[in-house]
């Protein structure tokens, strides 16, 4: 299991961004942190979700 924002999520040995764009994220409109770390969109298509990682993906929003 994945943590996703708090929540353990079936994701093992999934590629982040068929995660992401399978759960319905604007992947313009958000940052994601893997294990404390920021993952670089570049890098979105290459990352494998493992068992026990921490996910955080934060929303962007506008306004002003």
């Amino acid at each position: 299991m994945v943590r996703i924002n708090g929540e353990e999520v079936s994701a093992d040995n999934r590629i982040l961004q068929n995660y992401l764009e399978d759960a319905g994220y604007s992947l313009k409109k958000i940052a994601v942190e893997v294990n404390g770390w920021i993952i670089p969109k570049a890098q979105y298509s290459a990352k494998v979700l493992m068992p026990g990682d921490s996910v955080e993906i934060v929303h962007f929003v506008g306004g002003g």
